[in-house]
């Protein structure tokens, strides 16, 4: 899964290009000696003229040694249905026109760091840029770079044989042109997220049927997910988080069978979760949190039982917490909280032995904290606060010797504060049972 970073961050990458492996990165030269020199302390049969081989701040090392060398290195590798029959000379030079042409439309600095991409070959040493045996382009990664500019003047049609675009984590902006639905119908990569991207997602996005992973988080897109999506059945990640966003989820989010993460929170989604969000049984992580989703939380979602990731907090969601959720076997993480679910905390919940992270707090739940939650033995984090729950707490909560956080004030409980709380030798912090509101919030959102 992609994890942002900073502009400042290593962009390594190491590219197998005519049986030679090109090292490239975003890093200033200092920076890569002192990692060049820990390496080569670790891999001296591998790094040992690499200081020869330092050429400016952006540079390309060629080095010939054993795969087993390079397992620190994240290594690009054309996929199996690649061309293989070489590419005509016309055909190479409109690839290499096509990036030099967007090359001239960006800011100075940005150009003096793709100061390689000259010539009419951009299968020759090409900063960023990875080739097919064809002699074609096949993968443009430049993640992490200081990119500055636009897409406007990408002619994606010209790069028929794309398998991956990475241009995530720059300040690139503007919108995405219509045109990006010209680009291969090969890519089954494509990482744009972490810029300043702003406008609408262009429908034409739904013509790249071969996409796995689609991520255009952590921009400024606004307008609503439209119904293209379901257009891309291969997609097993999908990320728009971190956007302005709006209007509801799609029914066609049900057609993305294959679906593995699917990250829509820290939007402005509104209405219901769709009942067809059933039918993504691949589904390992769901977060739809931070929006202003609302209705009830559907009891379809006992379906999705290869979750072991599911956040809905902050949103409108009322009604119970559905009894299907004991049904998600593989859940180590429930984050409920900021809604205004009613009802008892359901018994079933007990079933769910690898909790380690719960959190209904901020809602209006009622009764008893169920005897069952004794059962949730790898519990780290219990989340309860700020309900209407009532009885006394159970002497079970001191099974729970794992735990590190304990909240359960501002409810109504009574009787006495259970001797089984002090097995609870892990917490962080005296348990919170009661007293004036607590301000503190789950981590993940805080």
């Amino acid at each position: 899964m992609y994890t942002p970073t900073n502009g400042n961050a290593e962009c390594i990458t190491l590219k197998f290009i005519n049986k030679c492996f090109i090292l490239s990165s975003c890093t200033p030269c200092n920076s890569f000696i002192s990692t060049s020199s820990i390496m080569a302390h670790q891999y001296p049969s591998s790094y040992s003229l690499l200081s020869r081989l330092i050429i400016t701040p952006c540079f390309f090392i060629f080095l010939l040694f054993p795969l087993s060398s390079i397992s620190s290195f994240h290594v690009i590798f054309t996929s199996a249905s690649a061309p293989t029959i070489a590419i005509s000379k016309v055909e190479q030079d409109q690839e290499a026109l096509a990036l030099l042409t967007w090359k001239v439309s960006l800011d100075n600095q940005t150009q003096v760091l793709l100061s390689s991409w000259f010539g009419r070959n951009s299968c020759h040493h090409w900063f960023g840029v990875a080739c097919h045996r064809s002699g074609s382009v096949s993968n443009l990664n430049l993640q992490s770079c200081g990119l500055r500019g636009t897409l406007q003047n990408l002619n994606f049609s010209s790069l028929p044989n794309l398998l991956t675009l990475n241009l995530s984590n720059n300040s690139l902006h503007g919108t995405i042109p219509t045109n990006i639905g010209n680009i291969s119908k090969l890519i089954t990569i494509l990482y744009l997220g972490s810029n300043h991207f702003t406008g609408v997602i262009p429908e034409q996005l739904g013509f790249l049927t071969s996409l796995s992973f689609l991520s255009l988080d952590s921009n400024n897109f606004r307008g609503l997910i439209l119904p293209f999506i379901g257009n891309l059945k291969n997609l097993t990640i999908l990320h728009l988080y971190e956007n302005e966003l709006s209007g509801s989820i799609p029914q066609e989010i049900r057609l993305l069978r294959s679906l593995n993460h699917l990250k829509l929170e820290i939007n402005n989604l509104t209405g219901p979760i769709p009942y067809s969000i059933s039918n993504l049984r691949n589904l390992t992580i769901l977060y739809l949190h931070t929006n202003e989703l609302s209705g009830s939380i559907p009891q379809e979602i006992g379906l999705l039982k290869s979750l072991n990731d599911l956040q809905l907090g902050i949103n409108n969601l009322s009604g119970p917490i559905p009894p299907s959720i004991a049904n998600l076997k593989n859940l180590t993480t429930l984050i409920l909280h900021t809604n205004k679910l009613s009802g008892l905390i359901p018994q079933e919940i007990g079933l769910l032995r690898y909790f380690n992270y719960l959190a209904f707090s901020f809602n209006d739940l009622t009764g008893p904290i169920p005897h069952s939650i004794g059962n949730l033995r790898n519990l780290t984090t219990l989340y309860l606060g700020v309900n209407k729950l009532s009885g006394s707490i159970p002497r079970e909560i001191g099974l729970l010797t794992s735990l590190n956080v304990l909240e359960l004030s501002n409810n109504n409980f009574i009787g006495p504060i259970r001797p089984s709380i002090g097995n609870l030798r892990n917490l962080c912090d005296a348990p919170n049972l009661g007293g004036p509101l607590t301000t503190r919030q789950p981590a993940e959102y805080s």
